[in-house]
This record gives structure tokens, C-alpha cells and sequence, in this order.
């Protein structure tokens, strides 16, 4: 009978917790709705069915819509929670537009430290294989996708990002301009890094702001598909405004090609281009191999300087 009304009282309290966390999303001026929210798991387990879920925050221009959320943690603690979504496509809307994401067996684990300020310990998002449509088409698939952020010690967390057999859709290859014989799938697309915040992350991180980077250690970021490769590695300090220090390592080989794509889907101006080429043709040069990029590239003074020379401005890193 003890055991029974504690797992009352708790299950009463997930669902009243989720209901109350819409509610003070909705007092901050986001769009907050859920249609439903069902309970059960009984004896050992608290579940919560969430129907119909739609968020949006204006101020980072996101939202997301979505057909079910279930929700499970066991009895014992609460604070190690797991998400399964929903089979069915989501909706995804982000400043760069609006897009589907479908996914298998797609799972969110949150494993939080007990106490008031619910610290997290851990954050992990699995899924098999998983598709992003947009209104031209398939933008991305792939056949798993593995996302973990855990705890090292206070507000220091290791980052990993994996994901296998990532091809773009017939829509991103056409704005790619990719010719026919270029591979079909990235044959390495992964990151591994370790990020200290200026506080740990907790339920404030919601309620009130976001947890700032102020020490970044990128061990790597790669992306091989085919002829291309890009390897990416960093050691930064980062202030109070958002401007990072430290030094950056570029690996690239065959960056015209790189410079081909980045050309025709916006992200670099043409207008920019015959600089931006130049710039890299010295870079490589100075590498020993006018293909290959190998350089160590010093940030400061809010600028990316190769020696003393300014090559373009720092990104702001601040998490909105």
C-alpha cells in the first residue's frame, strides 16, 4: 500500500510537472500546447503519454509539432527519463525554414542528479535510420544517428556526434549540383568534444538562461565523402561576449570542390569567391600541396588571422 501511493503520488506529479511546464512556456510567450497528457506504468514504472505537441520559441525562432511523446522513468527516481518519438514525421521549424524529420525507434534519454536543481549528468539521442524532408523533397537520410552530451565533472561536458551512411536527397544533391558519379553517402560524418560552461546545466537552463561555452577543446570533426575530406579540430577560450580565442586546425583535401559547394547552395557569395580562393590557394601552398589544406589557423581579437593578417571575423559563440 506504501509502495502504491508513492507511485500515485509520483505519477500525479509527472503529469502535473509536464502540465505546469507548458503552462510557465506559455506565460514566457512561447506557443506551448499538448491536447493530452495519460499516465501509467504501474507498479514499477511512471509514464506519461503526451498527444499532440506543439512548441515554438519566437525569441530563437524554433518550434516543433508532433503526434505523440511518450514519456517513462522509473518509480525509484524520476530523474532518469527516457522519450520515445514518434514514428510519424515531425515537424521542424528553425529561421532557415521549415522541414519533416522520420525516424526509427528514435529514443532521447535524460539522466539528471537528484536534488532541486535537477543537474544534468546526461543527455543521449538514438535513432536507426531517419530521414529530413523539405517541401522540394528529401534534404538528408541516413542509417542511425547516435547524440550524447555526459558530465565530466561541474559544468565541463564531453560532446559526440555519430552518424552512418548520412546521404543527401535527391532535392540537396540538385541544389548541390552534384554530378551523377559523386558518391551517394558521406563515408565519415562524426565530432568529438569536450565543452566547459560558465554553469552547469540544470532545469534554470529553461526557466531562466542558457548555459554559455567558455572553454572549448574540439578533438575532432570530420566529414569524408568520397575525394572530399575535413577534418576539424580547435582549443578555445571564449568571453563573456561570445568571442572565441585560441588556435584552430584545418585539414581539407580537394578544397576547390568544398568551395564548389558551399558556391552553389549560398553559403558562400560569389562575389566572395575569387578572395576566398585566393586566400586558400596561399594557405596550401604554404602546406606543401595547392589540393590540401593543413594549417593552424590563431584566433584573436574577435578575428581569424593567418600570422598577423586578419582573414575574417570571429563567430559570436553564445546559445540562445
Amino acid at each position: 500500500m506504501v509502495w502504491s501511493g508513492w507511485w500515485y503520488a509520483a505519477s500525479s506529479g509527472l503529469r502535473s510537472g509536464i502540465n505546469g511546464w507548458f503552462d510557465a512556456r506559455a506565460a514566457e510567450g512561447w506557443q506551448a500546447e499538448v491536447q493530452e497528457v495519460t499516465g501509467g506504468g504501474f507498479p514499477l514504472t511512471l509514464q506519461a503519454g503526451l498527444r499532440d505537441v506543439a512548441l515554438a520559441d519566437p525569441q530563437a525562432g524554433l518550434a516543433i509539432r508532433t503526434r505523440v511523446l511518450d514519456i517513462s522513468a522509473p518509480t525509484y527516481w524520476p530523474g532518469d527519463v527516457t522519450v520515445a518519438l514518434d514514428s510519424e514525421p515531425i515537424l521542424l521549424a528553425t529561421p532557415f525554414g521549415r522541414s519533416t524529420l522520420t525516424m526509427e525507434n528514435g529514443v532521447m534519454a535524460l539522466n539528471l542528479h537528484p536534488g532541486t536543481a535537477l543537474e544534468l549528468d546526461g543527455l543521449g539521442w538514438t535513432a536507426g535510420a531517419w530521414q529530413v524532408d523539405d517541401a522540394d523533397g528529401i534534404l538528408a537520410q541516413a542509417r542511425d544517428l547516435t547524440l550524447t552530451m555526459a558530465q565530466n565533472t561541474g559544468a565541463s561536458y564531453a560532446l559526440t556526434a555519430v552518424a552512418n551512411g548520412v546521404a543527401p536527397g535527391s532535392a540537396a544533391r540538385r541544389d548541390l549540383r552534384l554530378p551523377d558519379s559523386f558518391p551517394n553517402a558521406f563515408d565519415s560524418l562524426q565530432m568529438r568534444a569536450d565543452i566547459t560552461l560558465d554553469v552547469p546545466w540544470d532545469r534554470r537552463a529553461l526557466d531562466q538562461r542558457r548555459p554559455q561555452p567558455r572553454v572549448i577543446d574540439l578533438h575532432l570533426a570530420e566529414a569524408i565523402w568520397g575525394d572530399l575530406q575535413f577534418n576539424l579540430s580547435a582549443d578555445l577560450t571564449v568571453d563573456g561576449q561570445g568571442v572565441p580565442a585560441g588556435t584552430v586546425a584545418i585539414q581539407a583535401e580537394n578544397w576547390r570542390t568544398m568551395l564548389d559547394l558551399a558556391q552553389n547552395v549560398g553559403a558562400l557569395p560569389m562575389q566572395f569567391r575569387s578572395q576566398v580562393e585566393t586566400v586558400f590557394q596561399a594557405l596550401a601552398r604554404a602546406s606543401g600541396n595547392e589540393d590540401t589544406l593543413d594549417v593552424e589557423l590563431p584566433l584573436r581579437a574577435g578575428a581569424i588571422r593567418l600570422g598577423f593578417i586578419p582573414l575574417a571575423p570571429a563567430p559570436r559563440l553564445i546559445l540562445r
